[in-house]
């Protein structure tokens, strides 16, 4: 496993093209919580096909085009060094959606992805290595950008760029504005992995232990859908268009069953939040943006 550098800024994939409908987008939105309560008029219409509204975070997995670019797209130099990770050293530590139209309730859409940066933290240290995934229409025009960060702990010392790195948001240091908690449920990983996340850690109790868990964890994503949840509930009045992005980076793991109380700060159109399982003492979510429309 090695990364080659400045080769892995050469490097994307295939382009994919991909396909959702309406039975997506409402499982995405039963997976991160929504819809418990069937008299919520405002939270069915994410859950139910009648006049379906889409959480603006479901395109981190309705293209299930996400993960390393491990292999170049046909017409690139025939010389680039492919870089290949380390698998089981990977850790998500930012998530960012940036949409460019709303997302509508189903349609084709071409998604590919590209290495936009590479940081090394020095041998035995690790890397950052950061990826975007740019979704298009069957007109070319861009519909949805997402940037994830992966923390490759097992491939630093590679030679690249050791600063640089895109600085975190942060948060305002005054008191939250508001605060808004959500319970989790035992089974909402099991829920959740249906989106597409397959990966045993978040359903096998085996795998937990081994990775060094009481029991299988929720997806990161998952939490960063709840804190989605949280601004669409408090300042969007559940309308998803007024959301222009939402980023966030993880900093623990939730437990299926956990209480998480997601702090919101507003200032103008920006809202910066945090999110923590309280039951725990733990901080989950932090240094989170999401930019609103003005109208």
């Amino acid at each position: 496993m090695v990364i080659h550098y400045p080769d892995i800024l050469e490097q994307r994939t295939e382009p994919r093209v991909f396909t959702y409908g309406k039975k997506d987008v409402m499982l995405y939105a039963l997976g991160i919580g929504m819809g418990r309560d069937p008299m919520n008029e405002r939270e069915l219409s994410f859950v139910y096909e009648k006049d379906v509204k889409v959480v603006p975070t479901a395109a981190t997995v309705l293209a299930s085009a996400n993960g390393r670019p491990a292999v170049p797209t046909v017409g690139q130099k025939p010389s680039l060094r492919i870089s290949r990770l380390n698998l089981l050293m990977l850790v998500h530590g930012e998530q960012k959606v940036e949409l460019h139209k709303p997302l509508p309730f189903s349609g084709t859409f071409t998604a590919t992805c590209r290495t936009i940066g590479a940081y090394d933290k020095g041998e035995g240290k690790g890397a950052v290595v950061i990826d975007e995934t740019v979704w298009t229409d069957d007109k070319g025009e861009k519909i949805a950008t997402l940037t994830a960060s992966t923390f490759a702990r097992g491939d630093g010392g590679f030679g690249g760029p050791s600063a640089g790195a895109p600085e975190p948001h942060s948060v305002p240091t005054r008191k939250p504005d508001l605060s808004v908690s959500f319970d989790t449920r035992p089974d909402q990983a099991l829920l959740y992995r249906l989106n597409g996340d397959l990966n045993p850690l978040h359903s096998d109790p085996d795998v937990a232990k081994r990775a060094g868990f009481s029991r299988p964890i929720l997806h990161g994503l998952c939490t960063f859908g709840i804190t989605c949840r949280a601004v669409l509930q408090e300042f969007c009045n559940y309308e998803p268009t007024m959301i222009l992005s939402h980023q966030a980076r993880f900093s623990a793991p939730v437990l299926p069953g956990d209480a998480i109380t997601v702090d919101l700060w507003r200032d103008g159109n920006v809202i910066s939040f945090e999110a923590r399982a309280i039951n725990r003492g733990a901080t989950v979510i932090k240094n989170g943006k999401a930019m609103l429309s003005a109208s």
